[in-house]
């Protein structure tokens, strides 16, 4: 692939030339840009979450409680949206990896490349919302269990959802409408923001990075909240004999999505809030990225691509028919009463039938 030089005229302000095209031929048995790494990554990825997909479907036709299905539905959309976006990004990147086209000829006025990096923003940004959605909900619903505003039903979370998916396209979009722009990355396969230090990349590449940070550190208040309140009822005398095992199975897989999150995410994200500001002293003198910085750029993404194939495995390990097999005193308990059993008897009957908590 010949991309054109990043000093033509007519190139500098399109999506080629930010990377040496030249490097790339001399590296091109490099094992990190190998094609079997997107290959491979992205058929486990989409394999696990259809999969995941299939047995969250099965699981929430078999539900009644509220609180639960909700929580299936903010989990439903999180798996949606990690099998669109590998399959979304695999149907570009590995034709490259095997046909090797000319970027340049094939997609010269960076339309392709736009919607590449559309998808890459998108897809990525939204696990992270949605795991701060859901940590949000089951913060509400463990501290807050008797407010009726804090009882989700399915219609309502398929709005939640709909309006992260909405407010995450919106921020894809800012490169096409003018702030920043996604520019084509080593080793010529992908598309992603520009880490170059002018104003508008810089803005994009810091509202990116900080959101996602912002995302992930919310995710880990609510979650580690939710978990004390958790434990302190759990270990309460009065209710040590009633084990809240559907309450502990979502903070289970909830925990885990975030940690799953923190490691693959957080380090793509500090890089690129710490490549965006130690170039800011050369803003405008630097026309194309230092190669040692382009190949740590595509080892994070590498590291962001393994949430999307962990992502989906935490729900299916991670059920109550699982934990039991591993953790035997996790029991069915209907009913809502372990948590709160010191009630008058009229409101043990109306919060047993509602199962606000389930």
């Amino acid at each position: 692939m010949e991309a054109p030089n990043s000093s033509t005229a007519g190139w500098s302000d399109m999506c080629f030339g930010v990377f040496n095209s030249s490097d790339h031929h001399n590296n091109t048995q490099n094992s990190i840009t190998s094609p079997w790494f997107s290959t491979a990554f992205g058929l486990i990825g989409l394999c696990s979450n259809l999969f995941a997909l299939c047995v969250l479907l099965s699981s929430s036709r078999k539900l009644s409680s509220r609180a639960r299905s909700s929580f299936l539905v903010f989990l439903c959309g999180l798996v949606v949206t990690d099998f669109m976006g590998l399959l979304v990004t695999a149907s570009v990147i590995i034709p490259y990896h095997f046909i090797k086209f000319a970027w340049a000829k094939v997609d010269p006025g960076c339309h392709l490349c736009n919607f590449l990096g559309f998808s890459m923003v998108f897809f990525g940004q939204c696990p992270l919302l949605l795991g701060a959605t859901m940590a949000g909900e089951r913060f509400f619903g463990i501290n807050h269990p008797f407010s009726r505003s804090t009882s989700i039903s399915k219609r309502r979370a398929w709005s939640i959802v709909g309006l992260v998916w909405g407010f995450s396209c919106l921020l894809g979009l800012l490169p096409v409408l003018g702030l920043g722009r996604y520019t084509l990355q080593y080793p010529g396969s992908w598309c992603f923001l520009t880490l170059l230090p002018d104003t508008g990349n810089i803005i994009f590449c810091l509202l990116f990075a900080l959101l996602g940070i912002f995302s992930v550190l919310l995710s880990f208040i609510f979650n580690t909240v939710s978990v004390v309140t958790l434990c302190r009822v759990y270990h309460d005398r009065e209710s040590v004999q009633r084990r809240r095992d559907s309450e502990v199975e979502m903070m289970v897989q909830l925990v885990g999505i975030m940690i799953i999150a923190t490691i693959c995410w957080m380090p793509l994200l500090i890089f690129i809030v710490q490549t965006v500001l130690q170039q800011l002293p050369a803003s405008g003198q630097i026309q194309m990225l230092p190669m040692e910085t382009q190949k740590m750029l595509l080892i994070y993404i590498r590291m962001v691509t393994w949430n999307q194939i962990l992502d989906p495995w935490v729900y299916i390990l991670f059920r109550r028919a699982v934990l039991q097999r591993v953790y035997p005193s996790l029991r069915p308990r209907p009913s809502i009463l372990s948590l709160y059993p010191v009630l008058n008897p009229s409101l043990r009957r109306k919060l047993t039938a509602d199962s606000v908590l389930q």
